[in-house]
């Protein structure tokens, strides 16, 4: 299966949601009786509806209307505006650069049970598949079924693990990991971390001693740091990317069980709210299940196809 159609398919609960009564819509909005100046207010009304319950968020949605509200005066149809407006969202957001330091150090955070280990693995496996060479760190010593899980996946994907017993200090496991990592040759290294509740403050401080650390083991470390989001939870992934970012200093996300939800559209709040890049998404339980996230081919996963 190729890449838009593996996304195309794990947006297929979100496009279920919303095609019907977009169809409907669309149809409405661009019936020559309707070209007329003024949008018609009960188009714009069920639109806001329909974009709110695939969780877009309030602020994405207005700007999406407004746009929709300008539209008749431009002679657009409704269905290419909302597209361009969904994708001009994802494009204001800075790319994340290239990576230039070697290693190359990534953080990944986020709150127990959003996929955050298994992401982990799927990740090192598309690496290596693209010919790097990455080693995984076993940087959460509270949850020993996390270390023997990464384990698991690290072996999947024939990749290097570094861990340290169960109750060691989360800090120094990610030190001896980044020497372990220069030593070996390895690039990047990839540093699972344990699962928070972004409203635990010690457990937040935590992740700042981790950044303290891996910092003085390699200049600039973590030169990533990807927050796991699971996409089912809607906007309430939004407050826990807020705290994440303010305190671990979240450069991507990685968006998992997209596959799973009804509410895909949360990736354009999250583009338009937070103007953090969206890295990655997963779209299914497989090890090649973990896709690098393109704003255009999501558009069109949504968009094209059925539509």
């Amino acid at each position: 299966m190729g890449f838009l159609d593996r996304l195309r398919e794990g947006l297929s609960r979100t496009k279920q949601q919303i095609v019907e009564r977009f169809e409907q819509i669309v149809r409405e909005a661009d019936a020559p009786e309707r070209r007329t100046t003024e949008i018609n207010p009960d188009t714009v009304e069920a639109l806001e509806e329909l974009l709110l319950s695939a969780d877009v968020g309030v602020p994405a949605t207005e700007r999406i209307v407004t746009a929709v509200r300008a539209r008749a005066r431009a002679g657009q149809g409704l269905r290419d505006l909302v597209k361009q407006e969904i994708l001009s969202i994802f494009e204001s957001v800075e790319p994340v650069p290239q990576p230039t330091a070697r290693p190359h150090v990534v953080l990944i955070v986020g709150v127990n049970g959003t996929g955050k280990t298994t992401t982990v693995g799927k990740l090192a496996n598309a690496l290596k598949a693209s010919g790097k060479d990455p080693l995984v760190c076993a940087a959460d010593t509270f949850r020993a079924a996390a270390v023997e899980q990464l384990a698991v996946w690290a072996e999947r994907a024939h990749v290097d693990l570094v861990r340290a017993k169960e109750g060691s200090d989360p800090a120094s496991v990610v030190f001896d990991a980044i020497q372990v990592g220069k030593a070996r040759g390895r690039d990047p290294i990839l540093i699972d971390t344990a699962g928070r509740l972004h409203t635990r403050v010690n457990l937040m401080s935590e992740l700042d001693k981790i950044r303290r650390v891996a910092a003085r083991a390699a200049e600039g470390a973590p030169h990533e740091v990807l927050l796991v989001l699971d996409a089912t939870v809607g906007q309430n992934g939004l407050t826990q990317a807020r705290e994440f970012t303010s305190v671990a200093g979240v450069t991507g996300i990685v968006l998992t069980k997209l596959d799973g939800t009804a509410k895909g559209g949360v990736a354009v709040a999250i583009a338009h709210d937070l103007k953090v890049p969206i890295r990655y998404v997963g779209v299914g339980e497989g090890i090649d299940d973990l896709i690098p996230f393109s704003a255009r081919d999501y558009v069109d996963a949504l968009f094209q196809a059925s539509w």
